[in-house]
């Protein structure tokens, strides 16, 4: 028989994915400026769920940039205390014609949800506290375990302002354990806890050559162009086999166990599969001594994501730029630090510059890469949690992506961090017609209620 809570859940699905379908409407890009109000507007709709579902001391705490939203209920004397994290922020929706739904307008469709912020992170997010307001409802407005919320809307552009707050104000956050869903399942059905994440330096180049813009057909094959220096800058940072090219770069790289590897060759993972449904390519790429999973999670890689400058509107201008940039990042392993890989990458890129150019290598944002153990209660609360609800035993994995946040969790609040996703790999996070598994969103509520439920009855 499920617990009260979980019955709750189940009798109030519906109600539950029309509230999920409300927030996903409000369009909360953080990094555009003319979103501002939108980003500002969700803030409040939780804040008012919050407080609707019976947490305490809710508030909106200002940043530099967007709001974060907190609330508590701490009654649960002599039970751990577990800091629920999420982003109501996403990312924006283009390109708009490759969406097969309006990307603000949430669309059912072949038992998912389509929807910017689906599942990263507002569906995931939302479950939170769905699975709190089940628990608050049938027992008498109290919660098994000690609870703080906090939320917040710069995740998609970097996360200062929680990361300056964490730093600044940790007894605000105090807790036995963060709880994290913004990651994925390694397979449908198959319940997965990630234990590890890469970091990652996000960098922006500039290259400079001439004074202004310049005619090509009077000053071409004598004045420097900035896009030329940057393709013979960048073709010198990787080789054809992926490997990184900046010297002392692999020195810091910790190479996961052997048991780790062990368990990772276990999983149902079929290359061709991942090649044909999720990477769409004709091959995949990388260094080839190591498997793809370990390429993915357990190497460093550096990629090219988009190059502004010049002239790149319909038509013709024969124009050799002034200027032109290229953002570059690199995801990092353990034991990598980010600002010690930065001056390496820096001073690597500088050394390869062209003549007649010149060259400023900026850091935007970086993050820890992380590696958490699974000998703890909490860890083990989840995972059990988790195996009631999908009838799978759940398995332990590492995710190529980066959340800055169990950093600073780790760093300023001394806390491990339980990430418990419900995503699919397909599910099209920062790409066009982005979704959420409907049922993974139930069972997501489920798994949050026996894994808080758990905790209390430790």
């Amino acid at each position: 028989m499920p617990s009260p809570a979980v019955q709750f859940a189940c009798d109030n699905q519906p109600r539950f994915l029309e509230q999920l379908k409300g927030l996903l409407r409000i369009p909360s890009v953080s990094t555009l400026p003319e979103h501002r109000g939108d980003v500002r507007r969700t803030a409040e709709l939780l804040a008012a769920e919050l407080e609707r579902i019976g947490l305490e001391h809710v508030a909106l705490i200002e940043t530099e940039g967007h709001p974060l939203v907190y609330a508590d209920w701490l009654h649960a004397h002599g039970r751990p205390t577990c800091l629920c994290y999420g982003h109501y922020d996403v990312q924006p929706p283009d390109p708009l014609e490759e969406w097969i739904s309006p990307p603000f307008e949430p669309t059912e469709r072949n038992g998912s949800l389509y929807a910017r912020g689906a599942v990263d992170d507002k569906g995931q997010m939302y479950m939170h506290l769905k699975a709190l307001e089940s628990l608050l409802r049938v027992q008498g407005g109290r919660l098994p375990i000690n609870v703080r919320v906090i939320l917040e809307g710069e995740e998609e552009v970097g996360g200062e302002g929680i990361a300056s707050f964490v730093q600044k104000h940790p007894e605000r956050l105090q807790a036995d354990f963060a709880l994290i869903s913004d990651t994925e399942m390694f397979a449908p059905d198959l319940p997965t806890l990630c234990v590890g994440l890469r970091g990652m330096i996000y960098t922006e180049i500039e290259a400079r050559g001439a004074a202004t813009d310049l005619h090509s057909g009077m000053y071409g094959g004598a004045a420097p162009n900035p896009f030329f220096a940057l393709c013979q800058v960048l073709a010198q940072l990787k080789n054809s086999d992926g490997r990184i090219l900046i010297p002392g770069i692999y020195d810091d790289v910790k190479e996961p166990s052997a048991g780790e590897l062990a368990a990772w060759r276990s999983l149902p993972f079929d290359e061709r599969e991942f090649l044909r449904h999720e990477v769409g390519s004709t091959a995949l790429t990388g260094e080839p001594d190591f498997s793809v999973l370990q390429r993915l999670w357990a190497r460093p890689t550096l990629e090219i994501h988009g190059m502004p400058g010049g002239f790149t509107g319909t038509g013709a201008k024969t124009v050799i730029p002034a200027k032109a940039a290229a953002k570059v990042s690199m995801r990092l392993v353990p034991d990598m630090a980010p600002q010690k890989t930065f001056q390496m990458y820096k001073r690597h890129v500088e050394s390869l510059c062209p003549k007649g150019i010149s060259l400023d290598v900026r850091l935007i944002h970086s993050g820890d890469p992380i590696v958490i153990g699974v000998d703890n209660p909490y860890v083990q609360a989840a995972t059990e949690a988790m195996q009631e609800v999908f009838g799978k035993q759940t398995v332990f994995v590492r995710s190529g992506g980066s959340i800055p946040i169990v950093g600073d969790f780790e760093r300023s609040l001394k806390i491990p961090s339980v990430m418990m996703g419900f995503g699919l790999p397909d599910d099209n996070l920062h790409a066009p017609n982005e979704k959420f598994s409907i049922a993974n969103f139930y069972r997501g509520i489920e798994s949050l209620i026996g894994f808080f439920e758990r905790l209390g009855h430790g």
